[in-house]
């Protein structure tokens, strides 16, 4: 038996799984209602440079990685980042503040509810073909749910850099105490006047 497939289907291969994802409405709404998604946030470009110092300070990185405020609704929105000098011609010249959901790890860490940490991404084959490790040199990441007061995962922060990284378990903590330090600060602004 032979099949047929359509011009596209070489893409679908290329292309991380992705796990279903059911709670999509419902997170795209709980951003809607608190206003995220739609344009960069000082306040977690601020948060991503915080985020980017203690990533190097724990690791011991002669230079910062990059961080990110990764919003996923119906694809990833970049609400904040730090760039350092040194990847900045390489993230801004290929990163867009919308990013496909097939490209990075922080939708599964989004739909698994759980930090994840990849030393060296390429020692996992379901995320070594990811597109951005050959167009932004990802070789790390470390990555943690942002979850706020009503449940809702509204998306990541996380900390990519080109160089295989061991975050360990103390970089696993690092992650989790972070998101929940975004989430605090997010309930915060919660019902406060624009």
């Amino acid at each position: 038996m032979t099949h047929q497939f359509s011009d596209q289907a070489p893409e679908l291969f290329d292309r991380p799984l992705l796990p279903p994802d059911h709670e999509a409405p419902k997170r795209a709404a709980r951003l809607r209602e608190l206003g995220l998604g739609q344009k960069r946030e000082s306040e977690f470009d601020r948060f991503a440079h915080e985020l980017a110092l203690e990533a190097q300070q724990l690791t011991g990185l002669a230079t910062t990685p990059v961080a990110f405020v990764n919003l996923i609704g119906e694809d990833q929105f970049v609400s904040g980042v730090f760039t350092p000098p040194a990847a900045a011609d390489l993230v801004e010249g290929i990163l867009d503040l919308r990013i496909p959901l097939n490209a990075g790890y922080c939708p599964h860490v989004v739909v698994r509810r759980k930090a994840l940490i990849l030393d060296d991404v390429l020692d996992y084959p379901r995320f070594a073909g990811n597109p951005i490790v050959d167009k932004l040199m990802v070789r790390s990441y470390a990555g943690a749910p942002l979850t706020d007061r009503t449940g809702t995962v509204l998306g990541t922060v996380c900390v990519v850099d080109s160089e295989p990284r061991p975050w360990g378990k103390a970089g696993l903590d690092l992650m989790k105490r972070k998101a929940a330090d975004l989430a605090a600060r997010i309930d915060l602004r919660e019902g406060l006047p624009d």
